[in-house]
């Protein structure tokens, strides 16, 4: 019997949770309540979820909290974070994203539109198959066992952030646009906005370290991976 996928909703209000767990049983997902960041951390110490949704605004610790404190745990960092929040200014948004999470819903939201971002984060955390390996100078990402190291040493990276670094590699020394970004890496993203790209190229730098000057912002054009990084060059 197949697995449904597990859905951690994280919501103070008993009313809005329950809502979208009907949703979210109708279209073939199994969801689990918690009211607040204390109970999702139990839920989370006993089986993690395949994605999270968390409210910006809870008792006690709040939504940017909670993602940040999970990010920063290496058990819970590669589980997709979709903010569920009344607040839809860009700084909002801005500070959600980079808190750690995956994308940004605003209330009031429509069914249809959660399910497509909640089906969107599934398929991003999906690693690419084909091709298992790929290798730029001393950085490489193995599809395969979802492992990427610079010079031999281990590196953690988040879902979307694997998927960005996968299509770098495999189209490196090439300039990609924001919007060309979106289409590829996150498929279907009539949602997402162009800012996100940078949110997710900054974290991705900040996951790499040393090798993060690898990943270049074209100016007024986008971004590229290249072996060559101006930066080292010019050392």
């Amino acid at each position: 019997m197949k697995k449904l996928p597990r859905v951690l909703i994280v919501e103070d209000e008993s009313a809005i949770a329950e809502l979208i767990a009907v949703n979210l049983r109708h279209n073939g997902f199994a969801p689990i309540w918690a009211e607040d960041g204390e109970s999702a951390q139990r839920e989370l110490d006993a089986v993690l979820p395949d994605v999270i949704l968390l409210d910006w605004m809870l008792p006690g610790q709040s939504g940017l909290q909670l993602a940040r404190k999970w990010r920063a745990d290496s058990r819970t960092k590669p589980i997709p974070i979709l903010m569920l929040t009344a607040r839809g200014d860009e700084p909002d948004k801005v500070a959600g994203l980079d808190a750690g999470a995956d994308d940004y819903i605003t209330k009031p939201f429509s069914t249809q539109e959660l399910l497509a971002r909640i089906r969107a984060v599934l398929r991003r955390r999906a690693p690419e198959q084909a091709g298992e390996s790929v290798t730029i100078a001393e950085l490489v990402l193995d599809a395969a066992t979802y492992r990427v190291s610079y010079q031999g040493q281990q590196i953690k990276v988040g879902p979307t952030e694997f998927k960005l670094l996968h299509y770098l590699m495999t189209h490196s020394e090439r300039v990609h646009s924001r919007a060309q970004l979106l289409d590829k890496v996150w498929g279907d993203h009539v949602f997402i906005e162009e800012r996100t790209v940078d949110v997710h190229v900054k974290r991705l730098r900040e996951a790499l370290g040393a090798a993060g000057v690898m990943v270049e912002t074209v100016r007024g054009a986008g971004y590229r991976l290249t072996a060559q990084p101006q930066r080292l060059m010019q050392a």
